[in-house]
């Protein structure tokens, strides 16, 4: 059963040593991510999963002691996801990001794996996904990684496009009041158009958290560099 969950944005530049010196202008997300998982730990899970937006090649399962890389952003930096041997294949960013924060939050609560899902994976599919994951462990807690959109300003990835706001407002609003019909309703090709990754891994959480009767709380929402980020905490 789901006990708590945590949202967080995934962009590899959260991390200080990606960001080097652009790295204060995500601080106050940091410190929201940190308060997010605070509550995760507060909840004593049996089992956290970290669930984050991946590619073709980085979707499935990922097992406790599985590493990620942000050498490929320009840093020799690595992270690894729990303690444990090393998995048989690299984590995706996301993941990689969301083991970032549990090494910064200094994580020892719970046995810890990782999920990547993507953009092919239908509503009912990511539903049922986050059923399942609930169902692993009688406390089960998510950390869950993903960005709005990516066209909200000219000099966003995306671009300008103009249903994004109102997009990314529907998102922050599910996000903070723990509604999961709402999550499970994100039109996933509008995401798509707009670039906005946490759409699947959200809709996994609204499946998680179907049951479970969490309240949620908003703690971060701004659009850095055009995208839309957003820190929840739901317990």
């Amino acid at each position: 059963m789901l006990v708590a969950a945590a949202v967080c944005p995934a962009p590899p530049l959260l991390v200080p040593e990606v960001a080097a010196g652009a790295a204060a202008e995500l601080g106050d997300a940091r410190t929201a991510c940190s308060d997010a998982l605070a509550v995760l730990a507060a909840s004593r899970p049996d089992l956290l999963v970290v669930v984050g937006a991946a590619d073709q090649d980085h979707r499935g399962p990922y097992p406790q002691g599985s590493r990620g890389t942000f050498r490929g952003h320009g840093v020799q930096f690595d992270v690894q996801l729990g303690d444990g041997d090393e998995g048989p294949r690299l984590l995706p960013t996301s993941l990689a990001v969301g083991a970032w924060l549990l090494r910064r939050a200094r994580w020892g609560a719970a046995p810890v794996e990782g999920l990547g899902v993507g953009e092919p994976l239908e509503a009912e599919q990511c539903l049922r996904a986050g059923r399942d994951l609930a169902a692993r462990d009688a406390r089960v807690a998510l950390l869950v990684m993903g960005e709005g959109s990516a066209c909200r300003t000219l000099k966003a990835p995306g671009y300008l496009d103009e249903r994004a706001a109102g997009f990314d407002a529907a998102a922050a609003h599910a996000l903070g009041s723990a509604d999961t019909a709402a999550l499970a309703a994100l039109d996933a090709d509008l995401a798509h158009e707009l670039q906005a990754a946490g759409r699947a891994p959200w809709q996994v959480l609204a499946g998680a958290a179907e049951d479970a009767g969490l309240d949620g709380r908003l703690l971060y929402e701004d659009a850095p560099y055009g995208v839309g980020y957003f820190v929840a905490a739901w317990s």
